[in-house]
This record gives structure tokens, C-alpha cells and sequence, in this order.
């Protein structure tokens, strides 16, 4: 049975459904994006990375395999999204430039 997450189903942003988002070109996942930074968590090695790192491996199936690896992480480090703020995000994996490519650019904090 899985553990229940001390962060809400929200925590991270919107639950959203990669099929139905009117997007600016196609997501092949999601992803953990630490917000003001272009870095995302490693779905391996549960470390962030910046995006253009050859070795991240940043995308997740499925919206709730990304909210139970921010989760987790959070958790490991003993910090709070309040003082680490993460959010889930539609990226993409481009194979010419063998990176991954945030859909809507580095998300601030504030606007």
C-alpha cells in the first residue's frame, strides 16, 4: 500500500493531464522544475540537475509519479515547499539537442 504524502495533491501546482493541455509544442512528460532555477530532479538520482546536464533523466509518465519523487525528496532533505519551492511541469526531451526543454520556460516564483 503506498504511503500517504504530507503534501497535498496541489502542493506542486494544478494536477493536470498532458493530453489535454493546449501546449506551444508537444510535452513527452513531466517534470520536477525547481522554481527560478533551470534545474529538474533527476527521476534516478532524485538530485536536481540543470536542464542542459547530458545525464538528467528528468521525465515522469505520469503526474503522480512526479508529485511522489518531489514528495520524496522534500522529505529526504527535511525541507518544506514554502522554503523550496518545486511545481510539476510539462517538458519535452529534444534528441538534436539531447536536452530537455521546459514547455513554458523557467517558472518565477513571482510573476
Amino acid at each position: 500500500m503506498p504511503t500517504r504524502s504530507r503534501f497535498s495533491a496541489t502542493a506542486f501546482g494544478d494536477i493536470f493531464d498532458l493530453q489535454q493541455l493546449p501546449l506551444p509544442r508537444p510535452a513527452d512528460g513531466y517534470a520536477v522544475q525547481r522554481l527560478d532555477h533551470d534545474q529538474l530532479l533527476d527521476r534516478k538520482r532524485q538530485l536536481f540537475l540543470p536542464m542542459r546536464d547530458a545525464t538528467l533523466e528528468a521525465l515522469f509518465s505520469r503526474f503522480s509519479d512526479a508529485h511522489a519523487a518531489a514528495s520524496a525528496w522534500l522529505d529526504t532533505q527535511g525541507l518544506c515547499c514554502d522554503t523550496y519551492p518545486l511545481a510539476i511541469v510539462p517538458a519535452a526531451f529534444d534528441p538534436r539537442l539531447k536536452r530537455h526543454i521546459l514547455i513554458y520556460g523557467i517558472l518565477r516564483t513571482r510573476p
